[in-house]
């Protein structure tokens, strides 16, 4: 019965909870069909003396999974690697929502300014909680944004890191095509040498919506003249902060852009 194929037809997760004992674990493999009887699952753990081994989390058992192998995989601690995915340019109202609707996290996400998360993969188990993961983000856009702004060229019309995270913030929001970002880049970089107002549309969205809800209908005129720090048609040089995350490739756009004197663009209709 230990070393025999267990009874599961087709694979089953299971969760360990902190501080669950043997008892409970066993019962908890019965009902989900892993094993056949709590006894042989108490009676192997009495045998081979690991009773205090079993590792909380969330496992994934294959069918036909014997008890050996059960016990080695908590034991072992092989409990199921989860991940989540953010993509460029969402804002972090929108990346904590998303966190806060992960499956398996505990807590409630942390306030984070905006702009600071790095759209990425991220992995986590079952338990662990949000702040630890939104923490995770955070570190990677500090540590991101340092190496990016150790490559920048003297003659970048940017004074501090928060600048480049700023300008890539809107350079994200201006194309969903990526072989455009550093001539959109270089667009908005000789725009503030020349004393231009950057005029963005996204930063003219964000000065309605802050990052958290979408746009209602299209950008007006009134839109365009609102008095909002935000706003790039209305104030000079860059609004105070970041309007969403940016990816790693809009960052280095923004130190690397394209070689061009363009001042202007214009949407293609297909995204770019």
């Amino acid at each position: 019965e230990y070393t025999a194929p267990g009874p599961l037809p087709t694979e089953r997760h299971i969760v360990v909870e902190r501080g669950e004992g043997t008892r409970s674990i066993a019962r908890d493999l019965v009902d989900a069909g892993v094993i056949r009887y709590d006894w042989t699952f108490l009676a192997a753990l009495r045998v081979r003396d690991v009773h205090g081994q079993l590792k909380a989390g969330e496992y994934a058992f294959l069918p036909g999974t014997s008890l050996r192998d059960a016990i080695d995989k908590m034991v072992a601690g092989d409990t199921v690697v989860r991940r989540i995915t953010l993509a460029e340019g969402l804002t972090v109202a929108e990346v904590l929502r998303r966190v806060g609707e992960a499956e398996g996290l505990t807590g409630d996400p942390p306030a984070v300014a905006e702009g600071r998360l790095l759209p990425d993969t991220y992995h986590y188990v079952w338990g662990e909680s949000r702040a630890a993961v939104i923490e995770r983000m955070r570190k990677a856009m500090d540590a991101a944004l340092a190496t990016v702004w150790e490559s920048r060229p003297e003659d970048m019309p940017l004074a501090t890191p928060d600048e480049l995270l700023t300008l890539a913030s809107i350079v994200e929001k201006e194309t969903g095509v990526a072989s455009e970002r550093p001539r959109v880049a270089a667009v908005f970089l000789n725009r503030l040498r020349r004393g231009m107002k950057l005029q963005s549309d996204p930063t003219v969205i964000y000065a309605q919506t802050r990052g958290e809800r979408p746009q209602d209908g299209p950008i007006t005129r009134s839109d365009l003249q609102a008095e909002d720090p935000y706003n790039t048609y209305h104030v000079a040089g860059l609004p105070p902060g970041p309007i969403a995350n940016p990816g790693l490739a809009s960052l280095q756009a923004v130190v690397a852009p394209a070689e061009t004197d363009d001042l202007y663009f214009v949407a293609d209709g297909t995204g770019g």
